[in-house]
């Protein structure tokens, strides 16, 4: 595809065939342009960036060609170079300074460079390209649904003369359709500026999990290999700012899409205390932030990110409500329902956040937890805060309920189905993984196109003693398979030429039943079941215990249904 080739301009010696070489080897579509001709033709053609060399630079702008075609770029382009520059003693001329930062993204490599460097700097620019594509396309559908909609809205607006004319008497009913139009065609902007927001949000955090995901691993590698006690605090406090970005990274993965739930046992007050620092943030200075937990475990099982996008999207609303700041209280506490017509009768855990704002009008109040439903400008506000709430409460088997009075403030209460407080959960393991006794014994292949997370799952399995076998991509793994059939296959979601759901689904048609562990910061876990049905899932970023925890478990599962198979022939 020509759109996604890197050009290759390098017109004295051998630099146009070394830069080739390197990005054969790791697979990055590419051409060589021997000539300024050349480039310029293939750069109208379509391409994901340009790598040249500095001296080639003057001839390049010896007219004003290339600086045409980048000025006459479209809104969504920002057209990447990769310059191999000569090194120098001290600053370079200003005329040269000028005539490299008038490519604009630039990214400048000072030779002699090894081929990982160039490697590296053209796999991103392909990246940064890739989304600008994505950029492009989404803006093509926003003008293709504008368009639709204005053709409706046209169709609409004939259909209503005809009708005023025919039935004059039934004008007040039609001027409610008009502004009932006119308010969901607002509501339908508004979701899809929210769904722009949604997917740039949702690839940053995907990239940010990932380097938080190399970090943490290479943290723990650092602690299991330093020798040195005073080394340790230090490894524990970047591992602490890891476990922070990768926590605010997951919110916004969570803001970015809409995912199946995966429900654990959570401890309400744990969960609260954890996110304070984050709900005082949010709310600015002039809020008050208080707790008032209880005493009691209050333990449920639920999806915890959601309970606290939950939480912020209730204290973000508190916040609106109190323009010139006030007091937001969020209270824990335990109840037995035995007379709740919307609750089956049992014991349930209350979370209530109460705010000391203006309160909703009575006749607002049924329509709050309403879709769309805002009393803020448009742009101000999505509608879609409380709905999210209310529908996140019902899909984990409980309930949300709102009061305000005018004047005394509003408080929204949250209900769960309490869990046994004894019930087995996940614990943060030990600094050292167990080895499995037939570790050395089992062969894992690993699927992950990001060569840094990548090499840092192998080194981990290959510590605690597994045969390691590792791919690149989905068709890399297939092939794998093809050659010898692994005992635990470790794949990524988000690949560029396979996601993780169609590497299993393909695996299984040539294998069987293999077992799967889908490790992943995002993934759309619809499509995962559709493809894969539910493989044990592992998200980024995970600590070393937690990965052989996972791959023993998942090992030791599929001896075991073996065996019983085994036994009932």
């Amino acid at each position: 595809m020509k759109e996604l080739r890197v050009l290759i301009h390098a017109p004295r010696g051998r630099d146009a065939s070394v830069v080739q070489g390197v990005l054969q080897h790791q697979h990055v579509d590419s051409q060589v342009c021997a000539t300024e001709e050349e480039l310029l033709q293939a750069l109208m053609e379509g391409a994901a960036a340009v790598i040249l060399t500095e001296e080639a630079l003057p001839q390049l702008h010896s007219d004003d060609r290339l600086l045409e075609w980048l000025k006459s770029q479209p809104p969504w382009s920002d057209f990447p170079f990769v310059v191999l520059a000569t090194k120098r003693e001290g600053r370079r001329p200003e005329k040269d300074l000028r005539s490299l930062h008038s490519l604009g993204n630039l990214v400048l490599l000072e030779r002699p460079l090894n081929a990982e460097t160039l490697a590296s700097a053209a796999e991103s620019a392909v990246r940064a390209r890739r989304r600008q594509y994505a950029a492009r396309e989404h803006l093509e559908e926003l003008k293709r649904t504008r368009g639709e909609l204005e053709r409706l809205n046209g169709e609409l607006e004939d259909r209503i003369l005809l009708r005023t004319r025919e039935l004059a008497s039934a004008n007040d009913r039609l001027m409610k359709e008009i502004n009932e139009r006119e308010r969901a065609q607002a509501a339908l902007t508004q979701v899809q500026k929210m769904e722009a927001i949604g997917r740039l949000t949702g690839g940053i955090a995907h990239d940010f999990n990932n380097l938080l995901h190399v970090v943490n691993m290479n943290l723990e590698l650092v602690s299991l290999y330093a020798k040195e006690e005073k080394v340790k605090p230090v490894v524990e406090r970047a591992k602490s700012a890891a476990r922070r970005g990768a926590r605010l990274t997951n919110q916004l993965l969570s803001f970015a899409r809409s995912q199946s739930l995966l429900p654990k046992l959570t401890r309400v007050n744990q969960l609260l205390l954890g996110m304070k620092d984050l709900l005082e943030i949010s709310v600015g200075s002039g809020v008050e932030v208080e707790l008032d937990l209880c005493e009691e475990d209050a333990t449920v099982v639920l999806d915890p990110s959601q309970m606290e996008m939950a939480i912020l999207n209730l204290a973000v609303n508190s916040r609106d409500a109190m323009p010139q700041g006030g007091k937001l209280k969020i209270t824990t506490g335990t109840r037995f329902l035995d007379d709740d017509r919307d609750l089956a009768a049992g014991d349930y855990v209350l979370v209530s956040v109460t705010d000391s704002g203006a309160g909703i009008p009575p006749n607002i109040l049924p329509k709050v937890f309403d879709p769309f439903f805002t009393t803020k400008p448009v742009g101000r506000g999505t509608g879609l805060g409380l709905s999210q709430v209310y529908g996140f409460a019902r899909q984990s088997g409980g309930l949300a309920r709102i009061r305000s009075e005018e004047g005394q403030g509003t408080t929204v209460e949250m209900l769960f189905p309490e869990a046994d407080a004894d019930a087995d959960e996940q614990v943060a393991s030990k600094q050292q993984p167990a080895v499995p006794a037939l570790a050395g014994a089992c062969h894992i292949l690993v699927v992950e196109d990001d060569p840094d997370v990548r090499r840092v799952i192998v080194e981990c399995l290959s510590l605690i003693g597994y045969k390691v076998t590792e791919a690149a991509n989905g068709s890399e793994a297939l092939a794998s398979l093809a050659a010898a059939r692994p005992d635990l296959m470790v794949v990524d979601y988000a690949m560029p030429d396979m996601t993780g759901a169609e590497v299993i689904s393909e695996s299984r048609k040539m294998v069987g039943d293999l077992p799967v562990i889908l490790a992943t910061g995002y993934a759309d876990m619809a499509a995962v079941e559709r493809l894969a049905g539910r493989p044990r899932i592992l998200r980024k970023p995970f600590d070393i215990a937690a990965l052989g925890d996972a791959v023993s478990s998942v090992l030791e599962a599929a001896r075991e249904k073996a065996e019983a198979e085994a036994g009932s022939v």
